[in-house]
C-alpha cells in the first residue's frame, strides 16, 4: 500500500518551494506514495500541478493566528491518517505540531533566517517546534550550517540539496529564443526571476541598472515572474525610469524554461534564499549568474569560472559587480555552468533524498530529544 505524504504550507503560489513541491511529488512513484496537500491561506498557480489536485484542500486561514484553522487541520489528519507530515517553514509547522499530536514530521526549511526570525523570542518558539519535528531539512549546506550557528542540533538537519531537471532547462538558440518572447536581437539582457518579494531586491537591481545603462546603451533588463507584495511598487518604479523603454517585465510563466536562453546574465541580489532554484535552472540552461554571496550560491557558484559570485549587498555594491561582469565578459562560463549542475545538482538525486526520508520517517514516532 502506498505511503500516505501529507505536505501542509500556506499556499501553491508560484515560487520556488512551491515549485519543488510540486516537482518531487509528481516524480514520486503511485505505487509508492500518495501525495496530498493542504494550502493552510489559499491554493495558487500550482494547485494543478499537483499530481492529483483533489489532493489539494484549503483551509483559508486569515491574517494571524487562527483557531480554526488548527481544528480543520486536525480533523483533516485524523481523516487522512498520513505516514508522514512534511512542513514547510515556521508557520505551517506550528499548525501542524497543534494539530497532530502523533504523525511523524519531516520539516523543510527552504530560506535562511531573516533578521526577524532571529528575533530571541521567535528563535526558542523555533526550538520548542523543532523538539516534536523528527527530522529537519535544509535545502543548502550553508543553510544547515546557519540553523547550527543558532544552537540548532546537526545531528538532526539532514540536507537534500534542490536539483533540476537537466532534460527540461537546457540551452536553446538565443535568437529563436528572444522572438518567440519578443525581445531585441541585439540587446545584452539581465534577468532576474522570481516573485516580487522583498528579499529579491527588485527595485534596488533597477537602481543599479540605471547606473550602469548609460555606458551600455543595449542593456535591457528583464523581470520573469508575478505576484508578491512588491510587485506594483517594482513595476511603478520601472515605469518612472528615464530607462523605462528598456524594463521589461514578462509575468508569471507557468513554464519558464523557454525564457532563460534569452538571458545573456541572470542577476540574484536575493538575501534570504536557501538555494535559487533560478540560479539551478539558469544554469542548466547555459546562462551564467551573478549571484550575492549568500544563500547558497557558493556551493552553486565557483566565481569566474561558472558564473559571478560578489557581495551585492548594497545597490552600490550590486552596481560596481554589474559593471566589473560588463567589462570583462566570459563567454565560456554557460558551459561550464551546464556541466556543474548535470554533474552536482540533478533533479532524480534530490527526489531520491525525499524518497529515502520518507520511508525512514513512516514508521516513526515523534522524537523528544533537545532541539
Amino acid at each position: 500500500m502506498p505511503l500516505r505524504i501529507l505536505h501542509v504550507l500556506f499556499s501553491l503560489d508560484a515560487g520556488g518551494m512551491e515549485n519543488g513541491v510540486v516537482n518531487v511529488a509528481s516524480a514520486l512513484s503511485p505505487s509508492e506514495f500518495r501525495l496530498h496537500a493542504v494550502c493552510l491561506s489559499r491554493g495558487g498557480e500550482f494547485v494543478h500541478r499537483f499530481p492529483n489536485p483533489a489532493d489539494v484542500r484549503i483551509l483559508r486561514k486569515h491574517e494571524g493566528f487562527s483557531l480554526s484553522t488548527v481544528w480543520a487541520l486536525s480533523h483533516h489528519i485524523r481523516t487522512l491518517a498520513p505516514d508522514v507530515i512534511h512542513t514547510h517553514n515556521l508557520g505551517p509547522l506550528l499548525y501542524t505540531v497543534l494539530a497532530a499530536p502523533s504523525v511523524p514530521i519531516l520539516h523543510g526549511e527552504h530560506a535562511q533566517l531573516n533578521s526577524r526570525e532571529l528575533i530571541p523570542h521567535r528563535l526558542l518558539i523555533r526550538r520548542l517546534l523543532y523538539l516534536r519535528a523528527n527530522r529537519v531539512h535544509t535545502v543548502s549546506h550553508s543553510l544547515r550550517d546557519s540553523l547550527v550557528r543558532q544552537g540548532f542540533r546537526a545531528a538532526k538537519i539532514d540536507v537534500i540539496v534542490n536539483g533540476v531537471d537537466t532534460t527540461r532547462f537546457q540551452p536553446r538558440p538565443r535568437d529563436a529564443a528572444r522572438r518567440a518572447a519578443g525581445l531585441p536581437l541585439n540587446a545584452c539582457i539581465l534577468g532576474l526571476v522570481g516573485r516580487f518579494g522583498p528579499y529579491k531586491r527588485h527595485i534596488e537591481l533597477i537602481q543599479a541598472f540605471e547606473q550602469i545603462a548609460p555606458a551600455h546603451p543595449t542593456l535591457a533588463l528583464l523581470f520573469i515572474g508575478g505576484g508578491g507584495d512588491l510587485e506594483a511598487a517594482t513595476r511603478a518604479r520601472a515605469a518612472s525610469s528615464p530607462y523605462s523603454g528598456r524594463i521589461h517585465f514578462a509575468g508569471f510563466q507557468p513554464d519558464p524554461a523557454p525564457w532563460y536562453p534569452v538571458l545573456d546574465l541572470l542577476v540574484l541580489p536575493s538575501i534570504n534564499e536557501g538555494l535559487s532554484n533560478a540560479l539551478i535552472e539558469s544554469m542548466a540552461s547555459g546562462i551564467p549568474a551573478l549571484a550575492h554571496t549568500a544563500c547558497g550560491n557558493s556551493e552553486v557558484i565557483e566565481d569566474s569560472v561558472n558564473g559571478y559570485l560578489r557581495d551585492l549587498s548594497t545597490p552600490a555594491r550590486l552596481h560596481a559587480a554589474l559593471a566589473s561582469v560588463l567589462a570583462n565578459p566570459n563567454p565560456s562560463l554557460g558551459k561550464v555552468a551546464r556541466t556543474t549542475i548535470e554533474t552536482r545538482f540533478t533533479f532524480p538525486a534530490m527526489v531520491a533524498g525525499y524518497q529515502s526520508l520518507y520511508h525512514q520517517l513512516a514508521h516513526t514516532r515523534p522524537t523528544s530529544a533537545p532541539p
